[in-house]
């Protein structure tokens, strides 16, 4: 019954993990684009975007580090991590969105 009860955390985790690493793996997508839209804007506005890219590389950097967490944490100590993993994400989507729309308005 043990086991059972493990697999099945296990596939939680596994899961959880997946869902938000494919977040993320959109997002740094979506920041490829974003690159590439700076490249081709006013030179003016080049740095000041180089400087918001970098800030959400870091940001993105953070969330893949605490799915690192995640995977090497012990089974009851994952779950105590979502919470601030997903403060993570959220902050990186609505990053993402704030410069994305910042792009689209140049």
């Amino acid at each position: 019954m043990m086991a059972k009860h493990d697999a099945k955390r296990d596939a939680k985790r596994d899961a959880y993990i997946a869902s938000i690493k494919a977040q993320l793996d959109e997002l740094n997508f979506g920041m490829t684009d974003m690159e590439e839209r700076i490249t081709a804007s006013k030179e003016v506005m080049r740095s000041h975007y180089a400087k918001e890219m970098e800030k959400l590389h870091i940001q993105a950097q953070h969330l893949s580090e605490k799915l690192d967490e995640i995977k090497s944490a012990s089974e009851s100590s994952w779950e105590s991590m979502i919470t601030t993993t997903e403060q993570l994400r959220d902050a990186f989507v609505n990053s993402c969105h704030y410069f994305k729309a910042q792009l689209r308005d140049e």
